[in-house]
């Protein structure tokens, strides 16, 4: 069975191929399925064709060779072992296409609902963690055999690019993105034309058309509603994701539940299971319902029904990842969509309040999720705990262990953020197939027979990639804010590939805590002009609303006049998946300072430690279950501190750790130049967090507890 929109693909491929050499013609085929970015020597080969126009075109191999100058192509098509690098990757991953399904039925897919998706760089459709999990979730569903469609929103403009000015002010813009020159194809029906799927909002119809988008073999659909039947303002409802306007932001998650459950129907394609991953989707089951009303079935039944076949994950404390609305804008937005319901809006809007009786209470996402859904799981095993208490009250439990919420801990998909280096390395020692058995403890046992110095020289590697990467950009960030030519060098003349390499790289967000790398400035500059050389690497974007995020980022920037900190530390803007790629895999030290218990995962230290990176965080989310006291540092936060003093106390037991173990443990090298210590710890991180937080083993876990499908025969 094909899942629709695959001849529309192809046709896709075939168009680009007409233009290009015949020669190169089986790129084509292989840059309209992402698979080519998580397979060895993939992004290699398109990158040997064009590297600036790879780079500049966010590594797009769609738009790389409808751009490409013609005397480029014809060097490529004459290039005799390029070619035959592109037929072996393109047998390669047809064989994988070509598996079967290990669980479940083609037939009755499971259907993974969200808001964003962070496949690639080159698809605009992600902004941050949750996106990040869900790209690795698609990529781990092909790769595992498990048949899954996945149904998004095509945001023309995406997510905001960032810079930041001399004073270390945010400043945001957005780039328009062509759908006809991403590795996307409009789906078509039967009779050749855009297929087109309606939903009501705000008074009137809005017209959404469904692209496809490849990932190995599972399908992600994307809505979009640039059409010319839609006004201007309905057009704007897919243009950047998570628009600031509240209502344009609901009428989002109306077009995703209600306009992709229609569009699945309209594709044929009938799930057995729907997963809304976050709130954002929660009306997909209430349109389940909707359409077996329309069938004469009583709604009570009905929203059963759909109950049935629904699973939910929540995936932050923080309220602002917990929307809800008033009765107003549910009305304006939703218009007569309560209308399926008996008792109109009231029963609709009791089902999305903590007690359903308290009509000034507003509408939750999150409480409809829970609500609406027959299973419900947070992402940690800390952040199940902190769920079931904080949702307590929606189920008159007598205990928080009484509340039916699980926990799936996220893991990380491998082969997309294990850098080549390292699955080199693992390659030789670890037996063959490690990577779909990466979920078995025992498959890492031989990470402790790998000679020191080739995993030290691994590491050294990786740490060197991200040296030239830092020096490179960060020069070239400060320069197009107008720093000084001395100060702007100063990175590239300074930072050194044999240093310890400190990272910090997440979304900018006040319980986040990056202003604790500067509680104590002094103390901070001692370290950086300290006997050892230490340097720091910093990433991320705080929300174009978030005033207070953005003062922290700046205050960040307020210590950059001490030379030392011009040499040692760098702010690199605009923090996407492709330097996320440098920085989990060549820091050495990779710190998440979050105020807990707010820190729902994690997943950017999972990556570190799978390229032999060591963590050091405080106890919550994810590390607060992988910590064992061998595979690197925690700082035991105290919640029930007032902030100011629970922040200075975290602080100093940063700088202390630092002071005291990390910074000695690195430069205790021997006489061959490896750290037998600090390498010991790499091998501990490597056995205990592969196989416990790889997404092979998240996948297992929805298979078996979640979803529950059934093994294919």
């Amino acid at each position: 069975m094909t899942w629709f929109g695959e001849d529309d693909v192809v046709r896709a491929a075939q168009a680009l191929a007409a233009r290009l050499p015949e020669p190169l013609e089986i790129l084509a085929r292989l840059a309209f399925n992402y698979q080519w970015s998580w397979t060895m020597g993939g992004a290699d080969l398109f990158r040997s064709i064009d590297a600036y126009r790879w780079a500049m075109r966010r590594e797009n191999p769609v738009r790389l060779l409808l751009e490409a100058p013609g005397a480029t192509l014809a060097r490529a098509a004459e290039d005799e072992g390029l070619i035959a690098r592109a037929h072996e990757l393109h047998g390669e991953i047809q064989a994988d296409l070509a598996g079967s399904n290990k669980v479940g039925s083609r037939e009755r897919p499971v259907a993974f609902f969200c808001a964003e998706y962070g496949v690639h760089r080159s698809l605009p459709t992600y902004g941050g963690g949750l996106g990040i999990l869900a790209g690795d979730i698609l990529k781990e569903a092909s790769d595992g055999g498990i048949p899954l469609v996945a149904m998004g929103i095509l945001y023309r403009q995406g997510n905001f690019h960032q810079n930041v000015d001399r004073a270390g002010w945010q400043h945001e813009y957005w780039i328009e993105s062509d759908p006809e020159r991403l590795p996307a194809a409009l789906v078509t029906g039967t009779d050749g034309r855009p297929l087109i799927v309606s939903v009501p909002l705000r008074g009137r119809d809005v017209f959404i058309q469904i692209w496809r988008v490849d990932v190995g073999r599972t399908p992600l659909y994307l809505l979009d509603a640039q059409r010319p039947e839609n006004s201007r303002v309905d057009r704007w409802i897919t243009a950047r994701l998570y628009v600031g306007d509240r209502k344009l932001r609901l009428a989002q998650y109306a077009l995703l539940g209600v306009g992709g459950t229609r569009a699945l129907r309209a594709m044929g394609i009938d799930p057995s299971v729907v997963h809304m991953n976050e709130g954002h989707a929660t009306l997909a089951p209430l349109e389940l319902a909707r359409e077996e009303v329309a069938r004469g079935v009583a709604f009570d039944e009905a929203l059963r029904s759909a109950r049935e076949r629904t699973v939910f994950t929540t995936h932050t404390p923080v309220a602002a990842g917990n929307e809800a609305y008033s009765r107003e804008e549910i009305r304006e937005v939703l218009g007569e969509f309560p209308e399926i319901f008996g008792d109109g809006e009231e029963r609709l809007l009791a089902l999305g309040r903590v007690h359903p009786e308290d009509a000034s209470e507003p509408f939750g996402l999150t409480p409809l999720g829970l609500r609406v859904s027959r299973s419900a799981n947070a992402v940690s095993r800390r952040h199940g705990e902190v769920s079931r208490a904080m949702w307590r009250e929606m189920f008159a439990a007598r205990s928080d262990a009484d509340v039916p919420i699980g926990h799936v801990t996220n893991g990380v998909h491998l082969p997309t953020w294990m850098a080549p280096p390292m699955q080199a390395l693992l390659d030789r020692h670890l037996k063959k197939g490690w990577r779909e058995r990466a979920s078995d403890p025992s498959v890492w046992e031989a990470v402790e027979d790998i000679p020191d110095q080739e995993l030290w020289a691994v590491r050294t590697e990786l740490r060197m990639a991200l040296v030239d990467y830092v020096r490179d950009r960060s020069v070239g960030d400060r320069l197009a804010r107008g720093e000084p030519i001395e100060y702007a060098e100063a990175a590239s003349q300074f930072f050194d590939p044999w240093a310890l390499t400190i990272g910090f790289a997440r979304r900018v967000a006040s319980y986040k805590r990056l202003g604790l790398l500067v509680q104590d400035p002094d103390r901070a500059l001692k370290l950086l002009d300290g006997p050892s050389a230490v340097q720091i690497v910093l990433a991320g974007k705080a929300h174009p609303q978030d005033e207070e995020a953005k003062s922290v980022l700046r205050s960040v920037f307020g210590v950059k006049w001490a030379r030392s900190v011009a040499e040692r530390v760098a702010f690199l803007e605009d923090y996407d998946m492709g330097m996320a790629a440098y920085l989990v895999a060549g820091c050495d030290v990779w710190v998440n300072l979050p105020r807990p218990p707010l820190e729902a995962s994690g997943t950017s230290g999972m990556k570190s430690a799978m390229n032999g990176g060591l963590n050091f965080s405080v106890l919550d989310g994810w590390w607060e279950e992988a910590f064992d006291g061998s595979n690197g540092w925690g700082i035991a936060s105290d919640p029930t501190l007032e902030h100011a003093d629970q922040d200075a106390r975290d602080s100093d037991a940063l700088y202390d750790l630092l002071e005291n173990e990390v910074i000695p443990m690195f430069a205790d090298a021997d006489d061959d130049g490896v750290p037998r210590r600090w390498v010991r710890r790499i091998k501990a991180s490597l056995r205990s967090t592969g196989p416990r937080f790889c997404a092979t083993r998240m996948m297992e876990e929805y298979v078996g507890s979640v979803y529950r499908l059934d093994h294919s025969s």
